[in-house]
């Protein structure tokens, strides 16, 4: 049984098709990733999955269960977390804070009330966010304002947020955006190192081929709103379709 899958999901938007017939599935302890033109339906599918859009047509199942109708704090609960395209931390915050929240919405869902209390009063919370931070290096900068981290410690600690969730599926979007060779480099390492070190399959967006064809078991293309090819980075990097696509390019 596949860890996620849609069928035959559509999104309209108006006279707009941003995700036409989608049908793919994921497997536990893959690597996928997901690669398409500008406008190809990306972004749209994440948020489809992530139930921070609802579908105009089809089906989404979660370890088997349609996840349709869950609100996106009940889907992070079942294990499905996401790194955003531009980073979203709490910048007033210290580090550990960022970390144990995020560790404690997974745990207590909206959560509402429990933000009277302590955060550090919840002992399973507490080891959930520092494991976290020792997983993406942050460890040493607990106590600091989110807000003074250099541009890529704070990537880091957005992916290290949607780890505290402690998902069975991480959904990344561009997690290398406007870093530097170095800072990029440096991601991709921590991307494989959390792989090896955690039950985790994880759906990739990104526009830096290298990085795709490096990290991922299957690639999966989409152009304007369909799949046009799934496959290795090998079947892909031969596709013509994909070529054509790519060359051809689709703009929202």
């Amino acid at each position: 049984m596949p860890l996620l899958e849609t069928e035959n999901l559509v999104k309209r938007f108006g006279g707009v098709t941003a995700t036409d017939d989608v049908s793919v599935s994921i497997e536990s302890n893959e690597r996928v990733s997901l690669i398409g033109p500008n406008g190809a339906g990306k972004s749209t599918l994440i948020n489809l999955i992530t139930r921070r859009l609802d579908p105009t047509e089809g089906e989404i199942r979660f370890n088997g269960e349609s996840i349709l109708g869950l609100k996106p704090h009940d889907v992070v609960q079942r294990g499905v977390s996401k790194s955003f395209q531009t980073a979203s931390i709490f910048p007033q915050l210290p580090v550990i804070d960022n970390a144990r929240i995020a560790a404690l919405g997974a745990e207590h869902g909206a959560f509402r009330l429990n933000l009277l209390s302590r955060l550090d009063s919840y002992d399973e919370v507490d080891a959930v966010a520092r494991e976290t931070l020792q997983d993406v290096g942050l460890w040493a900068e607990r106590e600091t304002a989110a807000a003074d981290l250099p541009y890529g410690d704070k990537r880091r600690l957005e992916l290290g947020i949607a780890l505290a969730a402690e998902p069975d599926l991480l959904l990344m979007d561009e997690p290398t955006a406007g870093m530097s060779p170095e800072e990029t480099a440096a991601t991709v390492e921590l991307i494989e190192n959390v792989k090896a070190e955690r039950d985790l399959t994880f759906l990739l967006v990104e526009h830096d081929m290298e990085i795709v064809m490096n990290i991922s078991d299957r690639i999966i293309v989409l152009d304007r709103g369909s799949v046009i090819a799934q496959g290795t980075p090998e079947e892909i990097r031969e596709s013509e379709r994909v070529q054509d696509a790519y060359l051809g390019g689709a703009d929202r």
